[in-house]
């Protein structure tokens, strides 16, 4: 039995029109490619999901929460346009806490995605 998807994972494009999460994916090992890909479908499927496996940041912001090779941990943020799943950003975490300037930045898109101001 095909399950649907419930929201569809789509690449926030810049106005130059490049793919800041999908250049950020190319550039991962392809396990680690694996890893992300597969919690995001996940996500696709099971929308809404809870924690761990995504954290809520801010109004219409969330993360996705991925362990990868060598215990690294990557984020990518994405906020929930219709029936979208927009990939704004995403980082390889350095530290315990998500860098502020990665929160400010992903807000920022979702800003521009969904046309509203938040504060």
């Amino acid at each position: 039995m095909k399950m649907d998807k419930i929201v569809v994972a789509k690449f926030f494009k810049t106005e130059a029109g490049n793919e800041p999460v999908r250049d950020f994916l190319k550039d991962l090992a392809p396990a680690d490619r694996k890893t992300i890909g597969a919690d995001i479908m996940a996500i696709e499927m099971s929308w809404p999901i809870g924690y761990p496996a995504v954290r809520k940041l801010d109004s219409n912001l969330w993360e996705v929460r991925s362990n990868i090779s060598d215990k690294r941990i990557s984020r990518v943020f994405f906020t929930i346009e219709y029936d979208n799943m927009i990939l704004l950003h995403a980082i390889i975490k350095k530290t315990q806490k998500t860098p502020q300037e990665d929160i400010d930045l992903s807000k920022k898109r979702r800003n521009l995605v969904l046309g509203r101001h938040y504060e």
